[in-house]
């Protein structure tokens, strides 16, 4: 390691200041500043050019509390730095002088890292970074959460085998704003893309040691960074510059990006995990270490690590971070992977709900981890959305295994009010979704009854067992033609269930296209053909159903309600929500202990301003037609997902006769 201590003719070090921390040009040189609560000896290397080894070592001779700090006259973007820090030999504390550790506000980062290997072996290095960029004017669509649509994607994924995009730009950040992704996000109508995490990962060393990969990128090493895995790099652009050309060019076509964020461990892992960056900074403050223990780390994440959000300056990391993003990339909000281990001892809700900048985003947890009390679900604050994974099960144990009667369905139909009604919150606290990348894709939820993961080398034991799923009568592809239309079927009437529901819709990318993963729930370190969209196959039925069932949503404000249904009457007597028994009356409490679990109607009133159509929604899960008493009046068929064309237009009065395994919503004026 070059040892050289002495600032040659182009540099020249002072003092600078602690804050910001991270490295930051100023047009004329770089103030540096590192928080180390226990480093004894903090020292700066200088990487020039495309050097291994740094061509300077700078000790950073000021510390200011806890922050050691450095300002390096002439330095400027595209220097490489990292650090060497010193520290006592104690248990919790886990310095090792001999790496070369990276800055966890690091804006970009390069190199490369290799398990197991010397120091010269794994070169990953911060980079200064030029902030400059034209937004053009960006502004962002700030859509109503209630009128939101998600539509959760990976970034590689989406684009890698799509014919429509240039070869260069398949699989980056490039190519999700490229024409050809845009008119499909367009057509489909949704407002939001929810991007697999963006932040710069590792893959995890035993998936490297069997030639695969982390695809999903829930390893987070860099929270500042954005993964360059992902960038074409057009005309030498930098991933940063990348990504917010991507950003800006989704917010021209008024689609918002939320970022999936983790930040309840780091790449690190466990004990016998690598020193990267934190663990070599300051592990005990960085992460939660077991009481009595320390030299082991408390795991609610089940990778290895928790970051300690309890430390007010690890609090201030994410809070930073999630600023940056907000100010610096222009990103409309934010999925918390495991939130609930970010709460746990911390000021983090609190923190988040008095920020001016974060305060206004998107934000949506999935409100759970592995850590003690850690089910979550309904228990965060107002302004929250969280996953909701009971309407999940529900709305699967309701149409593909027969455990959840019309009861339950509707609490899921209704918004899950028993979870999430308190506090002032809304219907929107519920973030409703059928699949999601953790799991069956939609056809694989009608295709398979078991979990098929064995490319993943675990011999199958991977991935949750419990998936309420049906096959339809056949493990797998299938040539039947009765097999193939009960999962044509039973889809559809999913994706209606999803989108009639109140609350915020989530939909998974390619779950539109009929897309397959061969049943594998798992899919996490399948970087290949498994895992990207296969738009050469896609239904192209099925898309135009998801399109004008999304615009269906966006026709009927009904759908998307800001107040809670209730029943009851308003001042002009008009009730909100009437639920309909097939036979023709509406249910009272005897009817939803007796009435057919497999049948469900209900009357949507207009809307909260009484204006516009009224609605009536028929749902029937068993295989034969049934025949339904229809509500006063006439009315005009909207959809019937059963029908070979859903949305061919007809009157309807008297009697309806739904098809087996259907969703029919009706209007009238």
């Amino acid at each position: 390691m070059n040892g050289n201590t002495e600032l040659n003719s182009d540099y020249r070090l002072t003092e600078g200041r602690p804050w910001p921390l991270g490295a930051h040009w100023d047009g004329h040189g770089v103030n540096f500043a590192l928080f180390s609560a226990h480093a004894e000896r903090v020292v700066l290397c200088l990487f020039e050019g495309n050097a291994r080894e740094p061509s300077l070592t700078v000790p950073m001779a000021k510390c200011t509390d806890q922050v050691w700090h450095g300002y390096v006259e002439h330095a400027g973007p595209g220097l490489r730095y990292a650090y060497r820090v010193f520290g006592p030999d104690a248990p919790g504390h886990r310095f090792n002088s001999h790496r070369w550790l990276l800055d966890p506000y690091a804006r970009e980062i390069v190199g490369t890292f290799a398990y197991g290997g010397q120091p010269e072996d794994s070169v990953l290095t911060g980079r200064i970074a030029d902030n400059a960029f034209d937004w053009d004017g960006d502004v962002a669509p700030q859509t109503a959460l209630a009128d939101s649509v998600l539509y959760e994607v990976h970034v590689k994924g989406a684009t890698r085998l799509h014919p429509g995009v240039p070869e260069a730009l398949r699989g980056t950040y490039a190519g999700l704003a490229c024409p050809a992704m845009l008119a499909h996000l367009k057509r489909l109508g949704v407002t939001a893309v929810n991007l697999l995490p963006v932040h710069h990962f590792l893959d995890e060393e035993r998936l490297v040691r069997s030639s695969r990969t982390n695809y999903w990128g829930y390893n987070s090493l860099g929270f500042f960074a954005p993964e360059p895995r992902y960038a074409a790099r057009q005309d030498g652009e930098s991933a940063i510059t990348e990504f917010r050309r991507m950003v800006r060019t989704l917010h021209s076509e008024g689609i918002e990006v939320i970022l999936d964020v983790v930040f309840n461990h780091t790449a690190e892992t466990d004990e016998e995990g690598p020193t990267i960056s934190f663990r070599g900074i300051d592990n005990a403050s960085y992460y939660r270490l077991l009481p009595g223990k320390p030299h082991l780390y408390e795991n609610f994440s089940g990778c290895g690590n928790t970051l300690n959000l309890a430390h007010p300056r690890v609090l201030q990391l994410v809070m930073d971070s999630l600023r940056y993003w907000v100010e610096e990339m222009h990103v409309d909000g934010f999925r918390f992977d495991l939130a609930a281990a970010l709460t746990r001892d911390s000021a983090f809700l609190a923190a988040v709900t008095q920020d001016p900048v974060l305060s206004r985003v998107k934000l949506i947890a999935e409100p759970w981890d592995l850590g003690p009390d850690g089910y979550r679900l309904g228990r965060f604050p107002p302004g929250w959305g969280e996953w909701n994974d009971r309407f999940r099960d529900d709305i699967r144990a309701f149409w593909l295994t027969n455990e959840v009667g019309i009861g339950r369905l509707a609490h899921s139909l209704a918004g899950s009010s028993e979870i999430f009604r308190r506090d002032g919150r809304a219907p929107q606290a519920s973030v409703n979704f059928i699949t999601a990348h953790d799991g069956f894709t939609l056809r694989d939820l009608v295709s398979y009854q078991r979990k098929h993961n064995e490319l993943n080398g675990e011999n199958n034991r991977d991935g949750h067992g419990h998936n309420l799923s049906w096959n339809c009568g056949e493990e797998g592809e299938s040539a039947n033609p009765l097999v193939l239309e009960r999962r044509r079927r039973l889809q559809r009437a999913l994706l209606a269930t999803l989108f009639l529901s109140q609350g915020i819709p989530m939909l998974q990318a390619g779950d539109e296209l009929g897309r397959t993963q061969l049943g594998n729930n798992n899919a996490y370190c399948q970087d290949n053909s498994l895992t990207w969209t296969d738009w050469e196959h896609s239904d192209a039925a099925l898309v135009s159903y998801t399109a004008q069932l999304i615009a269906l949503r966006r026709r009927f404000p009904q759908l998307r309600r800001s107040v809670w249904l209730t029943g009851q009457a308003d001042s002009s007597g008009q009730r909100d929500v009437v639920w309909w028994h097939p036979e023709g009356h509406e249910m009272d409490a005897d009817d939803w202990r007796s009435a057919p679990r497999g049948a469900l109607g209900f009357v949507l009133a207009p809307s909260e301003n009484h204006r516009g159509e009224t609605l009536f929604v028929l749902m029937n899960r068993d295989a034969e037609p049934l025949t339904v008493k229809l509500p006063p009046g006439v009315w005009q068929r909207v959809c019937d997902s059963a029908a070979a064309n859903p949305f061919a237009p007809m009157p309807e009065q008297g009697e309806y006769l739904a098809a087996g395994r259907s969703v029919t919503i009706l209007s009238q004026d």
